[in-house]
């Protein structure tokens, strides 16, 4: 299914949930590299993002492939200062996460989450080991849409 046919299913999924229970989604497209902030059908906010550098469902850690399925927002955390090193040679890198880290409470995976990045130009591609990145600017516009328990659909690659 491609992107947009994938996207405008679920905004028609999104609309048809009962009034009463709509509430605002994250839907990450991994096929189109964009990540949308959809309620009631409308989209009120997208950027592109960087997704797992292996296509399919994360299956074990260290596969660099970004879970499928509806997961939830578990935790807001202040990401500035944290440190990641990503066996490049470089050792520790400050700033790696940006400013921010949604974390996803899934099922198997503690430490998938959607945050900013030190590699901008990372962003509209697969480089990632799992995690989606935005753009720093784009990823504290999102802030303001986050919610602790917000629903968050990351669709299936394309095969």
């Amino acid at each position: 299914m491609g992107g947009k046919v994938c996207l405008a299913y679920l905004v028609i999924l999104i609309s048809a949930t009962p009034i009463f229970a709509q509430t605002r989604t994250i839907v990450v497209d991994k096929p189109s590299l964009q990540l949308y902030v959809i309620e009631n059908a409308d989209t009120l906010f997208s950027a592109p993002i960087c997704v797992g550098c292996n296509c399919g469902d994360k299956l074990k850690k260290g596969d660099h492939k970004t879970p499928e399925g509806v997961f939830s927002i578990s935790q807001i955390q202040n990401s500035s200062k944290w440190k990641h090193d990503f066996g490049d040679g470089k050792n520790l890198i400050s700033g790696a996460y940006g400013p921010l880290f949604f974390r996803l409470k899934t099922s198997k995976w503690t430490s998938i989450g959607i945050h900013g990045t030190c590699f901008p130009k990372s962003i509209g591609k697969r480089d990632s080991e799992g995690c989606v990145r935005l753009n720093n600017e784009d990823l504290l516009k999102l802030k303001p849409f986050i919610k602790i328990g917000m629903k968050v659909i990351i669709t299936k690659d394309e095969m």
